[in-house]
């Protein structure tokens, strides 16, 4: 169990390993289950001690929260749940509750469970695939009144099945709910993104025009090759919730978009100048030619130099 007091100062990490150390930041009684808990806020509260203190979480994490005044920060971003949410965290995360309070009748509820719950079973291995769990705060996802029904009735079934006596199928059910909630989850956030497909495709312009600054500045020369961490940073958002949005509004990550864009540049110095292959790997920012010569040949079949032949033999024959 982790203790805190009053010399604890904001810019120090209290670390929450257990569920049992989560019901004690809501001032609960002892879990039910060692591994797996639903927090109710309409019945707990944050203890004002735990108020402003950064803390890391050992555990998975899935709130939803109905209409709640304050704020949660993650990194650098700050969040209020006005309008009713859902947050994704992963063991590691740091967050820090700037209070809550609520008039909402029910202000909903947070879905705890440790890793060793899931580490031997399926879930355990595909759980890195949901990657919105390492969506920024700010990339929340908002539930239609629908939606949130649907995932209320399988909170109720993960509740009702650790509350029961534990029998050789009560983990098995509690997973397989997970895992259903889980893929609800996708699915609405897939939602999320057709219905935001406007502001999508504004995002999609300004991550081109982006990759294009980047090579006219030349930044690519100090700072190499643009990466999807550079990119989401400076259109602020997640590298995660950056490669999905783009894998979902055109079919391709953001990792296949620099690619493409740095093959297309890389097709261009190849035709319009006499620059050696080494040069033109170096000046579209690759440390090492044979990097670049091997990223060339995976997404064209050649080599940088038989393009080159190639695409000049073929132009010699159309003349």
């Amino acid at each position: 169990m982790f203790t805190t007091d009053d010399s604890i100062r904001m810019t120090e990490i209290l670390h929450i390993n257990s569920i049992s150390d989560m019901h004690d930041v809501f001032g609960l009684s002892k879990p039910k289950h060692p591994l797996v808990s639903i927090i109710r806020f309409k019945n707990a509260r944050i203890k004002p001690e735990y108020h402003h203190i950064s803390c890391s979480f050992g555990m998975y994490c899935i709130t939803h929260k109905n209409e709640t005044d304050g704020s949660m920060t993650y990194g650098r971003n700050s969040y209020d749940f006005q309008e009713g949410s859902m947050l994704f965290i992963k063991p590691g995360q740091i967050l820090r509750y700037d209070g809550h309070e609520s008039n909402a009748e029910d202000p909903g509820w947070a879905l705890l469970f440790h890793p060793d719950l899931i580490r031997k079973c399926n879930l355990g291995q595909t759980i890195e695939n949901y990657s919105f769990f390492y969506y920024d705060i700010t990339e929340a996802l908002h539930l239609s009144d629908e939606e949130k029904q649907s995932l209320d009735e399988i909170v109720a079934k993960i509740e009702r099945e650790y509350q029961q006596n534990i029998d050789r199928h009560s983990q098995s059910l509690i997973i397989s709910n997970i895992e259903l909630l889980l893929n609800y989850c996708t699915r609405y956030y897939d939602r999320q993104f057709y219905t935001r497909t406007n502001l999508n495709k504004d995002l999609l312009a300004k991550f081109e025009l982006l990759l294009r600054n980047y090579y006219v500045d030349n930044r690519q020369l100090n700072g190499g090759i643009p990466s999807v961490k550079y990119c989401g940073k400076q259109l602020h958002m997640s590298p995660k919730y950056l490669s999905d949005l783009l894998k979902k509004e055109t079919g391709k990550n953001a990792k296949t978009h620099i690619d493409d864009f740095l093959i297309n540049k890389a097709k261009n110095h190849l035709l319009s100048s006499s620059e050696s292959v080494s040069e033109i790997a170096y000046s579209l920012g690759f440390e090492y030619s044979q990097h670049f010569s091997k990223a060339f040949k995976a997404k064209t079949g050649m080599s940088p130099r038989e393009y080159r032949r190639y695409a000049e033999s073929n132009t010699k024959n159309i003349f």
